[in-house]
């Protein structure tokens, strides 16, 4: 689940009563950052707020189902003016909730998207990168048919990486892809979960396809090629 509000407390607050329900979790702090994040795909459902630096939520909303993203969005503003809830399910929210909310009716919401979701019959965003397949609808990986495992973060780059062939992605962007909020890791922490990322590849044979491009970042490439 992705998280998009600048409130550093409500984020973290959120964030913590989210993974004791069992989600897995990734913030934002504002419109620019969490579309970076939403963009990849690789999110069960979007909360976002309305009011936020950068991109309101309006327009991060806008941009996401412009791009084709149909992740799930509950949108959360501080507003409760039927105008305002009857905008942003026009621009394609999914639910809005207004503050203060209680969290057992966000729960309750989450997973009733989450339901809805689940029986959704229609085609999926899937990417390919020769024999590697993405599918970002149900988060599986695969190579020449065969699965390959991989956690929520390993996902996350390795489904930014595959949305970008042959294009370098720096660290910067791998950090909000998977992390959302940038205070919440490290680079290093890129440079890690690549590195895991990379083994479990190698392990199927596609230990070619993400490449270091130094000084810069990394790429995706079905074509094998020496790192720079």
């Amino acid at each position: 689940m992705l998280i998009v509000d600048d409130e550093p407390g409500v984020r973290r607050a959120l964030e913590r009563g989210l993974r004791a329900e069992g989600m897995e979790v990734v913030t934002a702090p504002d419109g620019n950052s969490g579309l970076r994040a939403a963009l990849t795909g690789s999110f069960d459902v979007v909360l976002l707020d309305i009011m936020l630096p950068g991109l309101s939520g309006y327009r991060v909303l806008e941009r996401l189902r412009a791009e084709g993203v149909r992740t799930p969005v509950l949108m959360v503003s501080a507003k409760d003016g039927e105008v305002d809830q009857a905008d942003g399910l026009d621009l394609g929210a999914d639910g809005y909730l207004v503050k203060p909310f209680s969290f057992v009716v966000l729960v309750a919401q989450v997973k009733a998207l989450l339901r809805r979701s689940g029986t959704d019959n229609g085609p999926r965003e899937v990417l390919r990168l020769g024999r590697l397949t993405v599918d970002r609808g149900t988060r599986e990986v695969s190579w020449a048919g065969e699965p390959v495992a991989l956690s929520p973060r390993e996902f996350a780059v390795l489904a930014t990486l595959a949305g970008r062939p042959g294009v370098v992605v720096s660290k910067d962007e791998l950090l909000r892809a998977a992390w959302g909020d940038e205070q919440a890791a490290t680079r290093n922490a890129v440079e890690v979960y690549v590195g895991y990322l990379r083994r479990k590849l190698e392990a199927v044979g596609a230990g070619h396809l993400v490449r270091t491009v130094r000084g810069h970042g990394y790429l995706a490439s079905p074509d094998p090629g020496p790192e720079s």
